[in-house]
């Protein structure tokens, strides 16, 4: 039997981070005069990204893309106390790793991305993080689990990318892995959770050797 394995997405999946990363884009929107609004800038990073948001607002303005993203990226740095976890997410990361499931992370994060984990100590949990800066195409292209699948021998259909926006999904479906995410989605492999303490649950495949008791912090 295969093993299960589980790729990562951070920012809304396992780290509570939006706030910070509005409030980072609102650092750095006020520094170059430009105009902010929350819910619309909310909207448009959960249906794209923030790159593709930097990349829009700097063709519109005639700005670099790449000045205003190191700008964000130390404003963010600087809010890292303001990252929480996901309700559950310590424990479902502590029932994978029970259950012998493999972990990992892509995410569009920088490195900083590892000092986050690190500070709320989850990076021991995680075989190998990749981040915007290993180098790899951005999601939806499959370039990043093409890597993970090929290095670590995993099989696709035992391995899940783990995420909470459309993008993530598409970037499942387009690697040919499984998909559990917060969303519905029409493609078959997508497992829709509520909450992260739905995934133990999902599937029976996993085996009953591999379950462990799974109780959330109340």
């Amino acid at each position: 039997m295969q093993k299960t394995a589980f790729i990562w997405d951070l920012d809304g999946t396992l780290l509570d981070s939006y706030e910070a990363i509005l409030s980072g884009i609102e650092e750095t929107f006020g520094q170059f005069s430009i105009p902010y609004d929350k819910e619309s800038v909310r909207e448009f990073i959960l249906k794209y990204s923030v790159q593709d948001l930097l990349e829009q607002v700097a063709e519109e303005r005639n700005l670099d893309a790449e000045v205003l993203n190191q700008v964000r990226a130390q404003s963010l740095a600087e809010k890292n106390a303001q990252v929480v976890l996901m309700p559950g997410a310590r424990e479902v990361l502590a029932y994978a790793d029970q259950a012998g499931i493999q972990q990992f992370v892509y995410t569009h994060k920088g490195d900083n991305a590892r000092t986050i984990l690190r500070d709320l100590g989850l990076e021991s949990y995680f075989t190998e993080i990749l981040t915007s800066q290993s180098g790899f195409a951005r999601k939806p292209s499959p370039e990043a689990a093409t890597y993970l699948l090929d290095k670590y021998q995993l099989d696709p259909e035992n391995t899940y990318y783990i995420g909470d926006r459309t993008l993530d999904v598409e970037f499942a479906q387009n690697s040919g892995l499984q998909s559990i995410n917060f969303l519905e989605s029409s493609y078959e492999g997508n497992h829709r959770i509520q909450e992260l303490a739905d995934i133990p649950h999902i599937s029976e495949d996993w085996g009953r050797e591999d379950c462990v008791s799974f109780v959330t912090e109340t």
